[in-house]
């Protein structure tokens, strides 16, 4: 499958990705241990008392950035291995997939920095370009003889 320079540009890409969200959860835990703000009572206990099992406004901003990863780029990573199967040409592909990336990445910096908006805004647009060209291009291939 790795012979398909499409698909594997797409699953570097979507590695990636996949890292990126890895990276978002360990920062996520980091910042709770930091805080002190554990969701659950029995992870407080263990670390100094029942009245660490708090929410905390810059946790619940990490649990967003990777709340909104999921639900971005799990259908990436649906709409990349189909519209690689398309035979698009790689330089468009290629294209495609580092938009989303690059978009994907500038969206979770302007989300844990909380930089000034629309940042994120205009990042998360941005990253959509591609995922909805991809999705008409599929639809297209699929529908046509």
């Amino acid at each position: 499958m790795l012979d398909n320079e499409v698909f594997a540009s797409f699953v570097f890409y979507g590695t990636l990705l996949v890292l990126k969200m890895y990276i978002i959860a360990i920062i996520t835990g980091q910042v709770r241990l930091r805080k002190k703000a554990f969701a659950n009572p029995e992870d407080a206990m263990r670390h100094g008392g029942v009245q660490y099992c708090r929410e905390d406004p810059y946790v619940e901003r990490c649990r967003r950035a990777h709340r909104n990863d999921m639900e971005n780029i799990f259908p990436f990573l649906f709409l990349g291995a189909v519209y690689s199967m398309t035979e698009p040409s790689l330089n468009v592909a290629q294209v495609h997939f580092l938009v989303f990336f690059l978009g994907r990445i500038v969206h979770s910096v302007a989300y844990l920095c909380a930089l000034k908006a629309p940042t994120r805004s205009v990042a998360y647009v941005i990253a959509q370009v591609p995922c909805f060209s991809m999705l008409v291009q599929i639809l297209f291939a699929v529908a046509s003889p």
